[in-house]
């Protein structure tokens, strides 16, 4: 049974489409994608499922029942794009009074929070205001506080905003663990190379409908383009075949090559081979996310060109 259903969702702001007709599932202990550019209808996906919405049409199933944000709430974790915290209070105290509001006891919300703090190397922080901290500390916090409760479903969006290199990485890790424990999470970002290491399934959604469904690993072999690499001790003389294009030779005596319809990779190898052209690597060249997202994208509004509901 998959943790989030979304059926046919739409939401109109106005006479505006916002979202227009999008389904999607999200399996439970997934790291799940969300992607798109600005203005393609994700953040109002988001708070549909968070409840802080109502979709217009459409419904949306939690652990296979009709989502109920009175019940399911507690059992949700968000951390909006936007700083959600409250600037004058000092952060220990903002920690322990939004776990209590999700249904923990004071020690019990004590304990989680100083062994977050600690695994976040936050325990010196613990009387500072939020006001003092600068936007990377904040967004530890804020991530702290979003995941503190257990809740079984995390929507993270762009919860590396903000982070150097070496705090990305410590965060990056505990949302591993955290879906290796069970959870389930939505992580929405623009950075599509941490989507790439990241995410085990994404939906890519433009100008307000669904254009990409799909496991990662799926969606790579979907868009490739029958490149290839192939390195040589030297480059050989004769390159030239019908069996492929050569594209581009670099200066460690590899070639890039697109093998044309009708051929495969062996036919390519068995001719470097009769050309006795010693071959030390060969190796397919997938597109990176980022080249599937723009060629989806590109010339595309950045936002929905809305419609009139009426018309």
């Amino acid at each position: 049974m998959n943790l989030i259903e979304a059926k046919n969702l739409k939401k109109y702001y106005a006479t505006q489409k916002a979202v227009d007709d999008i389904s999607f599932s999200v399996a439970p202990g997934t790291i799940f994608g969300l992607l798109g550019p600005n203005g393609a209808g994700k953040t109002t996906l988001l708070r549909m499922i968070t409840g802080i919405f109502y979709p217009d049409e459409g419904e949306i199933l939690f652990e296979g029942k009709p989502f109920d944000p009175q019940k399911d709430i507690e059992k949700i974790g968000y951390m909006p794009e936007e700083r959600g915290l409250y600037k004058k209070m000092k952060i220990g105290e903002q920690a322990l009074y939004l776990a209590r509001l999700k249904g923990l006891s004071k020690a019990h919300a004590m304990e989680l929070i100083r062994e977050w703090f600690q695994k976040l190397e936050m325990e010196s922080w613990w009387n500072k205001k939020v006001e003092d901290l600068s936007k990377g500390m904040s967004q530890k916090l804020q991530f702290v506080t979003t995941v503190l409760h257990q809740p079984k479903l995390i929507i993270l969006d762009e919860p590396f905003s903000g982070l150097d290199p070496l705090n990305s990485n410590i965060i990056k890790d505990e949302i591993f663990k955290l879906a290796k424990n069970g959870a389930t999470i939505i992580f929405s970002t623009h950075r599509m190379e941490q989507v790439e290491e990241i995410c085990d399934h994404i939906i890519l959604v433009n100008r307000g409908q669904k254009i990409l469904d799909g496991t990662v690993k799926t969606v790579k072999q979907q868009y490739k383009e029958n490149l290839f690499k192939i390195g040589f001790d030297e480059l050989p003389r004769g390159a030239a075949h019908p069996s492929f294009a050569v594209l581009d030779q670099h200066a460690d005596h590899s070639l890039k090559i697109r093998i044309n319809d009708g051929y495969k990779p062996n036919d390519v190898l068995r001719h470097f081979l009769q050309e006795n052209a010693p071959i030390t690597a060969f190796q397919e060249i997938l597109p990176s996310l980022n080249e599937i997202f723009i060629k989806l994208v590109e010339g595309a509004p950045a936002a929905r060109q809305f419609q009139n509901v009426t018309a």
